[in-house]
């Protein structure tokens, strides 16, 4: 038997440390080659560590949350044959991340259930022997399926490779816990006295320092204009209608995209980059769109890039695909940097009014609200139409209010008469 070593490794671009996220494996666990091992979080992006070769974890180099040079050792594993690591140059040997140690999905299990899932605090499913801070093997998705659900995964059974817990177990386990539910009609009343201790590291920790970063440097100011979003709405449903099948369907924002390219012909000083330290102002004339998208592990900001350049089911395809890299966690540092100008929505969940932060170093961001039919006086009738505000914030070191309120009303303007989204 021999010990294969496991560095830290370059991701590149310069960077010389890393923050260790999670860890999917514990001391003991066996592995196998392309079996991912770790997360480690970059300034740009969340990256898996596979394991390279087959055998037995027998040492860990760090806990979640610790920051890492590249190069420093990340696992150790034993393996059949002489590994990589000879006897006589055998490293210091590694620390095992204590048993103490605060673990994120540790932590997220024992959250109490949501008011949401009544159904999930009463299972009692088939019990599996795991220690309090074992983690069991399971994908991001299933986590965050467990956790909608009430269900602390080291309860649950896998039946996936190497014990990987699936979302069929879950559902196996909600389903055992039903038959035997027999808690107390007057438990949802009951006093509660359980706290919870959340470390925030990993890409959590990463979004907090960008937040507070972009608040504490930049001079936010927002601005808030109701848009009559009938008359686009209306396009929408006739392009889909007619080109749905072939093209594939539009929602709402390839348009926002579209009605902020023609915005910022005659503005451009909302396309460009702030550098505070070196006192420059960069203004592009490509226009590289972040769609901030939420995800399992937290915000995250794709680009679009060139948005000048696509039409409008080029850019909805574009979204939809950095959309769906983002939510599984595939989105390369290339894909998540870059961008010129940031668009952020809620979609129906997006309210009347917000304060979107910017995204340093760009000094705006396009802020969408939900659509609501209201009543509207037109030419002395009341009409229903639909509507929706723009919530959008500046950086007033560079951009004027003035400006602003201007640049919002083009794209008003674009938005409540489509047709000239496409007038060149």
């Amino acid at each position: 038997m021999g010990t294969h070593v496991i560095k830290m490794p370059d991701i590149g671009e310069g960077i010389a440390e890393v923050e260790l996220s999670v860890w999917h494996v514990k001391v003991g666990d066996m592995v196998v080659e392309d079996q991912v091992l770790a997360d480690v979080m970059t300034d740009k992006a969340m990256v898996d560590i596979p394991s390279p070769v087959h055998g037995k974890v027998i040492a860990l180099g760090g806990q979640p949350g610790e920051v890492m040079a590249v190069g420093s050792v990340l696992i150790s594993i034993e393996v059949e044959g002489a590994g990589n690591v000879k006897e006589s140059a055998q490293p210091a040997p590694v620390k095992e991340a204590p048993v103490a140690a605060p673990k994120v999905d540790a932590v997220m299990e024992s959250k109490p259930v949501a008011a949401a899932a009544p159904k999930a605090a009463i299972c009692q499913g088939p019990m599996v022997a795991r220690e309090a801070d074992e983690r069991p093997l399971a994908s991001p998705a299933v986590r965050k399926h467990a956790l909608d659900l009430g269900i602390q995964l080291r309860l649950v059974r896998g039946t996936g490779p190497a014990g990987r817990i699936l979302h069929d177990d879950l559902e196996a386990y909600l389903a055992q816990g039903q038959s035997n539910a027999s808690a107390p009609a007057s438990a949802a009343y009951a006093q509660r006295t359980d706290e919870q201790q959340i470390p925030v590291i990993g890409m959590r920790r990463k979004i907090a320092q960008r937040m507070q970063d972009a608040t504490q440097r930049a001079a936010h100011f927002s601005y808030v204009e109701e848009i009559d979003v009938t008359a686009v709405e209306e396009l929408r449903a006739h392009l889909n209608e007619k080109h749905g099948a072939t093209r594939g369907k539009l929602t709402l924002l390839p348009f926002l995209v579209r009605a902020m390219v023609v915005a910022l012909r005659d503005f451009p000083q909302m396309n460009a980059r702030y550098d505070d330290e070196a006192q420059v102002i960069t203004r592009l004339g490509a226009v590289h769109v972040g769609v901030a998208t939420q995800s399992d592990v937290g915000l995250m900001v794709p680009v679009v890039r060139h948005a000048e350049a696509r039409s409008l089911w080029d850019s909805a395809a574009e979204i939809a695909r950095l959309a769906t890299a983002a939510r599984n966690g595939k989105a390369s540092r290339d894909e998540l940097s870059g961008s010129t100008i940031t668009l952020t929505s809620l979609g129906a969940l997006g309210g009347i009014v917000s304060t979107p932060v910017l995204n340093l170093p760009e000094v705006a961001i396009v802020g969408v609200n939900k659509i609501v039919e209201r009543p509207m006086v037109i030419k002395g009738q009341i009409v229903i139409r639909k509507m929706m505000n723009l919530s959008s914030s500046f950086d007033h070191r560079v951009v004027d209010g003035m400006d602003a309120a201007l640049f919002i009303q083009a794209i008003r303007g674009l938005l409540e008469q489509p047709a000239t989204l496409f007038v060149e």
